[in-house]
């Protein structure tokens, strides 16, 4: 006699339900993918805030140009650059017309070099220069001292906590920069005193002390023009003695678009020359 096992054979009844089920796992099996995915997509949109939120060049900048500096362009297109030859750097950038905003100091372990981008983009800079120096690295090796010191005294028991490396550190540095406008003259400078402990010495001094020292001088402007470089000592143009930075800012506002007599000293020798000063409208 021939038997039939039943629970084998698939009636349509069975069949749909059979097809039911299939539908209702791949659905829950849907869902439950869609939440994982939600998931971390949260978790990297929360991680990108928090990285965001964490920018150290950001939080450690401090501005040091009073006047509200920004690139003069709309939307600078912010270069960035890397150097370790930070003050000619600097004299450089300002020999090529850009002033400096602001800048960034900090320690830290690893941190990308991108962000430091991002915020001089966010105050509309046109150049970041920035600059990384090994720091210190906490190794095992380098704890010798402070794992002594523990031994004793927890009686020659040294923890894993006094063997652990710990993370390198880095020196981080950024200068933010925008581009300037054409100069009336084109020179930064700066005013160096000598302080006298006696009058005698104080009487040696004021001849050094008049004079403001150039810094730097700005390419094809009317001071390059003129034939003044780094280093030289101004000491009077049209007959205005120069002895305070606001005097000689006060002296090229009066005479702007005019040709003027500059009188200064390089390398211990008196020179004039003739600068014909920009104008503004």
């Amino acid at each position: 006699m021939q038997t039939t096992n039943h629970s084998l054979i698939k009636t349509p009844t069975n069949a749909k339900v059979l097809g039911s089920s299939q539908a209702l796992n791949q659905k829950a099996n849907a869902i439950k993918w869609m939440l994982v995915s939600l998931i971390t997509i949260g978790t990297l949109f929360m991680a990108t805030k928090l990285f965001a939120a964490e920018n150290l060049y950001e939080k450690n900048y401090k501005v040091q140009n009073t006047g509200s500096l920004v690139s003069l362009q709309t939307n600078p297109d912010t270069k960035m650059y890397v150097s370790n030859h930070k003050d000619d750097d600097n004299i450089s950038m300002l020999e090529n017309g850009y002033d400096m905003m602001g800048s960034s100091g900090f320690v830290a372990g690893e941190v990308p070099a991108d962000l430091a981008l991002q915020h001089a983009k966010s105050i509309k800079a046109d150049t970041v220069l920035v600059y990384t120096k090994f720091g210190a690295a906490k190794t095992a090796a380098s704890k010798i001292a402070v794992i002594k010191e523990a031994a004793k005294k927890n009686g020659g028991v040294v923890e894993d906590k006094d063997l652990k490396e710990e993370p390198t550190q880095y020196d981080y540095y950024a200068s933010y920069w925008a581009k300037m406008p054409a100069p009336l003259l084109g020179v930064h400078i700066i005013k160096l005193v000598l302080v006298a402990e006696d009058e005698e010495e104080a009487a040696a001094n004021k001849k050094i002390n008049t004079g403001l020292k150039i810094l730097a001088v700005i390419k094809d402007s009317p001071a390059d023009k003129a034939g003044l470089k780094r280093g030289d000592t101004l000491y009077k143009i049209a007959d205005v003695e120069l002895n305070k930075p606001e005097e000689l800012s006060g002296v090229v506002r009066k005479h702007q678009g005019q040709n003027v007599a500059i009188e200064f000293e390089r390398a211990g020798v008196k020179n004039v020359a003739n600068a014909q000063i920009n104008s503004r409208n």
